[in-house]
């Protein structure tokens, strides 16, 4: 009887309720509710719900990320999160959003790049921010790269500026505001706008050649990897992505870089992400301090794309939707898409989705830029 006894005993001590703690519960209802946005609202699930439920395992079994220990072997997503901090996930990121993007409403109106710039405004608002709020140079840098909205270059930063101890905390806030952009965007657009400029239509974008498609890329490469050279893994990954796309030689690598390697590095690093976000890491000042901050950020980089936006209408005589100015963020396509949704609210036969995307693909370019000026100033290679 007593080893009936303490075998039940032992067993009973081994589930995960004797040795979580409330914030485990807590994060596990952050998740459980991140799983609810993206399966029943369907907020953008091929980022949320690997992320949501590398979130959920973390918090019922932490050694699910531990470090490997002499002969111990490390947990499974330990070693999904390594190749996170070398930056080999994010670069392949890149690639495949690349193979997947069309370039060409940038081509057409390169005025876009100067509402993609305008969106980066945010990352710049986060740095001083995070400095005021105490945080170290380079960390406040890392931290900035969330305004942009994209989650491959804020890992991609955070690794390059050493700032592995608050990489979990930027992946996910940076990932989580990607994935909610359809709830963030909307009220600073409207906010900022009037109904009269949200129902202008734009003119068709002028035709773009195969040559120019074949030809951006590779010009985009030497310019930025001249300039910063520390942006090579971004961009140049971005652009030769782009280059299997539009060739015409290569449809194969395409395929395999927009789908199955594309879908295979989401699950990875979506996983590895939502596994930093264990209650003991998580649940902090400085934790809380990066997701205010970076929810600012995106704020002010949507609201001081839009305001350009404003401009540019002013400027070319009520020619150019301000909308499409919030699409300057790095978060492709959402943002685009979004600008499309507002857009459409206010006028169903106004089609800003191709005119959002040449700022949409503007702002993945100047995220990069902007964490590579980041890396230039700090004296990273």
């Amino acid at each position: 009887m007593d080893y009936v006894v303490t075998t039940l005993d032992n067993l009973l001590h081994q589930t995960a309720f004797f040795n979580l703690t409330w914030g485990n519960y807590m994060m596990m209802a952050v998740a459980c509710f991140f799983l609810y946005l993206a399966i029943r609202h369907d907020f953008e699930p091929l980022l949320l719900v690997p992320i949501a439920f590398g979130m959920l395992l973390v918090n019922i079994y932490p050694d699910i990320m531990a470090a490997p220990q002499g002969d111990h072997a490390g947990g499974l997503l330990h070693y999904f999160y390594i190749l996170d901090e070398w930056a080999i996930l994010p670069s392949l990121i890149f690639m495949g959003v690349g193979a997947m993007t069309d370039f060409g409403p940038l081509i057409a109106n390169p005025k876009s790049f100067l509402l993609g710039a305008a969106a980066q405004f945010g990352i710049f608002a986060a740095y001083f921010g995070a400095i005021l709020l105490g945080f170290k140079d380079e960390a406040a840098a890392a931290i900035s790269i969330i305004g942009g909205a994209d989650g491959p270059t804020s890992l991609f930063l955070a690794s390059k500026l050493g700032q592995t101890a608050i990489m979990g905390p930027i992946a996910v806030a940076a990932y989580s505001y990607m994935s909610l952009v359809p709830i963030i965007q909307p009220p600073i657009m409207k906010l900022l706008t009037t109904e009269k400029e949200r129902k202008i239509k734009m003119g068709q974008l002028r035709p773009v050649s195969k040559l120019e498609k074949i030809l951006f890329p590779i010009v985009v490469t030497i310019v930025v990897c001249l300039i910063l050279p520390t942006t090579a893994p971004l961009v140049g990954m971005l652009m030769l992505g782009n280059l299997f796309r539009e060739c015409g030689v290569t449809r194969q690598l395409a395929e395999t870089a927009s789908n199955a390697m594309m879908y295979i590095v989401v699950i990875l690093l979506g996983t590895s992400v939502g596994a930093t976000t264990s209650a003991e890491a998580f649940l902090n000042w400085d934790t809380l301090k990066i997701v205010g901050l970076g929810l600012l950020a995106f704020m002010f980089g949507t609201a001081a794309g839009v305001l350009f936006g404003k401009l540019m209408c002013v400027m070319t005589h009520g020619k150019v939707n301000p909308l499409i100015g919030s699409a300057g963020v790095s978060a492709v396509p959402m943002a685009a898409r979004v600008s499309q949704k507002v857009g459409a609210e206010s006028d169903p036969t106004n089609f800003l989705l191709m005119h959002a995307m040449g700022p949409n693909v503007a702002g993945v370019i100047g995220t990069a830029v902007a964490a590579g000026t980041f890396m230039a100033i700090f004296g990273v290679f």
